[in-house]
């Protein structure tokens, strides 16, 4: 009966994509034949669970056509898992650096959000290659994968999976020393080492004293050519040293502005997964799974609206999901689809009656500028800074792609992806900078122009 087993996994290979089948399939094992059935050992509970659901009937199908009889499927995992004992726990070294100038108690779920695991992600088929890569890294199942690149949109979910991956590491690996920080922390923590005369601690922490790293939103690093530079060398010796390093992004690195060919070379050099919007049956399950986690009872036909109506990305819908919540109880009213309206009404923000155009006169207008002004050749700083909030503005308020901002804006794509990661910056650090962002959205949502 393991000859047989062997020859339903080359059927199923060729039936399922080479990626699926090396997650799920492969690690599945021939154990017995009991009572006109056969087991099988997974090395886990996910695969089990995985493989039950999603491939069971197959598997049963395949049996009975080369067997040439009914065979009925029992999934166990296998006893080498069952009496794996977790190692002793030593205190040091610590297994997740802390972040640069924040004092956080030594707790990797401190840093990483706890609810971003591989649990509660839900898999579908805009992210299924995405997740089953992030698994394969995650289990160090593969000597040739060092590291990924997880490409998407704002809000689809790579933050989820990048944290998921160092969630896993340290669950199953806890003397791997794991680093999660973004771009932006990278080169702040990089200033800070420079003009404190430490550069040779920085580098020996990157380049020696890590063993996972987590880097978000390279696409920040547009134009900044020493942390670049540092950058690559530090992956160098990580890539080198056959450490994991999971990169999130926005955009493609051949996208990038202003990158220098080693380090768009290291980011193109390991495996590139893009996460796709999620289709309408996705956004129900997301709703679904968000409602149990968080404990709310939605009615179907609700659910089924906010899936409907919230097609921007995960984070809206669950904006969508807890507004609801917050709003029946605030109002002591049950959920329903009158109620869900009224919040859906409040997030969408009228896309359809913001243009570009209008983005244009309202900024020109605050800050007291002509819109000729403003598509100018300008590079003054009073022009140069409405210019990039209304960019900002039409990337958040339309759903224009960033070629056709550029154009109307008489700017390159280089530019429009330069000016959102300047307005981005300021929003972070600059409470004018959010006191300007926030009356001119109000002002857009007003419908008041």
């Amino acid at each position: 009966m393991e000859t047989i087993w062997e020859q339903v996994k080359v059927a199923i290979k060729e039936r399922i994509p080479r990626h699926k089948y090396r997650m799920w399939i492969d690690p599945v094992e021939f154990k017995e034949m009991k009572e006109g059935g056969i087991v099988l050992s997974c090395p886990n509970s996910l695969i089990k669970k995985r493989v039950q659901n999603a491939y069971g009937s197959l598997i049963e199908s395949e049996l009975a056509r080369i067997s040439g009889k009914a065979c009925s499927l029992l999934l166990e995992i296998s006893e080498r898992e069952k009496k794996r004992k977790k190692p002793e726990k030593i205190p040091e070294p610590d297994p997740q650096l802390s972040l640069p100038n924040v004092d956080i108690p030594k707790s990797a779920g401190r840093i990483l959000r706890r609810d971003f695991t591989f649990d509660s992600f839900v898999v579908a088929e805009n992210n299924d290659f995405a997740y089953s890569a992030a698994r394969c890294l995650a289990e160090q199942n593969d000597p040739n994968q060092s590291s990924l690149l997880l490409l998407s949109e704002t809000g689809m979910g790579k933050s989820h999976l990048s944290q998921a991956i160092g969630h896993h590491i340290l669950s199953k690996f806890p003397l791997d020393k794991v680093y999660y920080v973004t771009a932006e922390d990278f080169m702040n923590e990089m200033v800070h080492a420079l003009q404190n005369h430490s550069i040779e601690h920085f580098k020996e922490k990157f380049r020696k004293q890590c063993d996972v790293l987590l880097l978000e939103d390279v696409h920040f690093l547009t134009g900044k050519e020493r942390t670049q530079m540092e950058l690559a060398l530090a992956l160098d010796y990580l890539l080198d040293a056959e450490k994991k390093i999971i990169f999130t992004s926005c955009y493609a690195p051949a996208e990038i502005p202003k990158l220098n060919d080693q380090l768009k070379s290291r980011l193109s050099n390991g495996l590139i997964s893009g996460i796709e919007p999620p289709d309408f049956r996705t956004r129900i399950k997301i709703l679904q799974k968000k409602a149990t986690e968080k404990r709310i009872k939605i009615p179907k036909s609700v659910t089924e609206y906010l899936a409907s109506e919230l097609m921007e990305n995960i984070r809206q819908l669950e904006g969508g999901l807890i507004g609801v919540s917050a709003k029946a109880s605030l109002l002591g009213k049950r959920i329903d689809v009158r109620l869900a309206e009224g919040v859906v009404r409040n997030i969408v923000q009228q896309k359809t009656t913001i243009t570009i155009d209008t983005i244009k006169e309202v900024v020109s207008i605050h800050y007291n500028i002509t819109v000729k002004e403003m598509t100018s050749r300008s590079r003054k700083k009073a022009i140069v800074w409405p210019r990039q909030m209304a960019i900002h503005l039409s990337r958040k308020y339309t759903d224009q792609p960033l070629q056709f901002i550029g154009k109307s804006f008489n700017r390159y794509h280089a530019t429009v992806l330069h000016s959102i990661a300047a307005v981005e910056k300021g929003l972070k650090g600059d409470a004018v900078v959010r006191k300007q962002m926030a009356y001119l959205c109000k002002k857009l949502e007003s419908g008041k122009f």
